[in-house]
């Protein structure tokens, strides 16, 4: 199945791309590899403010996180113009703003891995943080790079 296909399975539509916020690029192409920026979570067109531990818990975050997925392939699918191109996701990063006791943030980017896996058929090398705060007070913020067929 086509990834075209896989996403119209599960009913995933993209929102318009978001532009670069301050001094930096959304995504960056250097040979196959494509380094795209860090996403924040956004509901209703607006940032998912919270922070996971206090105001928000895991399965909130694994949701955030999934959208923060499809922002992601939208981005992807603006800079090479068809998600066909795309052979593997190869690495991911998030950062979860979460209390300093908050321990589940490789479960919180799941949400985001799990539906990546999905859509591109396997799995990619990932990392999770907790962190302090994310810009605009963002539940979640994932970065990805991805290789090129």
């Amino acid at each position: 199945m086509s990834v075209t296909q896989r996403l119209q399975q599960l009913g995933i539509t993209f929102p318009t791309v978001s532009t670069a916020a301050a001094a930096y690029a959304m995504a960056v192409q250097t040979g196959h590899l494509i380094f795209v920026s860090g996403h924040i979570a956004k509901r209703d067109g607006r940032p998912w403010v919270g922070k996971l531990g206090q105001t928000l818990n895991t399965a909130d975050g694994q949701q955030a996180a999934r959208a923060i997925a499809i922002d992601l392939m939208a981005t992807l699918q603006q800079h090479c113009g068809d998600l066909s191109k795309i052979k593997r996701i190869v690495k991911v990063m998030g950062l979860v703003n979460s209390t300093p006791d908050f321990t589940e943030q490789h479960l919180v980017i799941n949400g985001c891995s799990e539906l990546l896996s999905e859509i591109f058929g396997s799995a990619h090398a990932r990392s999770a943080f907790g962190v302090a705060q994310i810009p605009l007070g963002a539940c979640v913020e994932i970065e990805l790079i991805a290789e090129l067929n």
